[in-house]
């Protein structure tokens, strides 16, 4: 009889567990709102408490946790519980990964089953760093923006290894959905933290042509400036000076293209020290806009940018007009 069939039987029918009495769950004399778990449920959570309690680190003992995780993957009493087992019985590791694979199937958003996945590759070492990988990559191609899948990608990268695709991995994910604000996240990771490329300094030229041809395909897509914005972190007087910045300002600009992001980002370089030419101001009046939107005329092309961001961004129209306001003390 296999694993799954034995699960049909009760635990109270299984000849196993014969000799253990289990533990009922203790809710007190007059319990308020009392839980009607299944039949299955309590019998499989009293016969774990009596484990438990009797601190019992066994075969049947594992597979009960088994059974119990699967009628509730959350309940991290018994995930500590498995691990101490797992280590007294110094059990196959790999055969654990594939449990918590199976489980992940249908809890991929599960803290406990992340920390056990997180427990088990510190055991392992170096050698799971290719399994994670591969097992967030699953994750992710179902879910692109599981969190819990990123975060233990990027764990895994910092603590066991396995940079040397990962970039190309960024460069996977944004050709299949270039508006993956995760993707992103991961590529500024990889950008900054990877050992094999020699840090942001090293990578700001090629990833600002990479950002600026992203930002002329969609110009829309928020993502990719915040992307070239953090491209130049700690380091405002090369993010203002390098005309690539400007320039992509001044070429969505000048497709008559309201652009928000475009928009907000001259108003940035501006404030922070750049001197634009007459262009960026024909581009800019030149947008398609009713003028009494954007009101009579202003003395400084960042007042007018502040003007049109309050009639194409009404949500934050509040916010515009504040940056507005703080603009004689920010533009000399």
């Amino acid at each position: 009889m296999d694993s799954d069939d034995e699960q049909t039987i009760p635990l109270s029918q299984r000849p196993e567990w014969a000799d253990v009495k289990p533990v009922p769950q203790d809710d007190g004399p007059n319990p308020v709102v009392p839980i009607a778990y299944t039949d299955e449920f309590r019998e499989t959570m009293d016969y774990f408490r009596a484990v438990y309690l009797s601190d019992e680190h066994s075969s049947r003992s594992l597979q009960l946790t088994s059974e119990a995780i699967n009628l509730n993957a959350g309940n991290y009493t018994v995930w500590h519980f498995r691990r101490l087992i797992l280590e007294s019985l110094n059990a196959d590791l790999h055969e654990e990964l594939d449990f918590v694979e199976n489980i992940a199937k249908k809890n991929s958003k599960n803290y406990q089953i992340w920390h056990h996945r997180r427990w088990l590759a510190e055991k392992l070492g170096p050698d799971a760093a290719f399994r994670e990988i591969e097992f967030t990559k699953k994750i992710l191609s179902l879910d692109a923006k599981n969190y819990h899948a990123w975060s233990h990608r990027q764990w895994v990268l910092k603590t066991l290894g396995g940079w040397e695709d990962e970039l190309e991995y960024c460069n996977q994910l944004l050709r299949d959905d270039i508006f993956n604000n995760s993707a992103w996240n991961q590529r500024h990771f990889v950008v900054t933290r990877s050992p094999l490329l020699g840090g942001l300094d090293a990578m700001r030229d090629s990833e600002v042509d990479y950002t600026i041809e992203a930002i002329i395909t969609y110009p829309e897509n928020e993502s990719s400036w915040r992307y070239l914005r953090g491209l130049y972190k700690n380091d405002l007087k090369s993010w203002v000076n390098d005309p690539r910045v400007s320039s992509v300002c001044l070429k969505i600009l000048s497709t008559k293209t309201r652009c928000i992001f475009a928009l907000s980002t001259l108003l940035d370089l501006i404030c922070h020290g750049f001197q634009p030419s007459p262009e960026y101001e024909e581009a800019v009046n030149a947008l398609p806009l009713q003028r009494s939107d954007v009101g009579p005329s202003s003395s400084s092309l960042a007042e007018t940018i502040c003007s049109v961001l309050e009639a194409i961004d009404p949500l934050r129209g509040n916010y515009w007009n504040w940056r507005k306001e703080q603009l004689p003390a920010l533009v000399t």
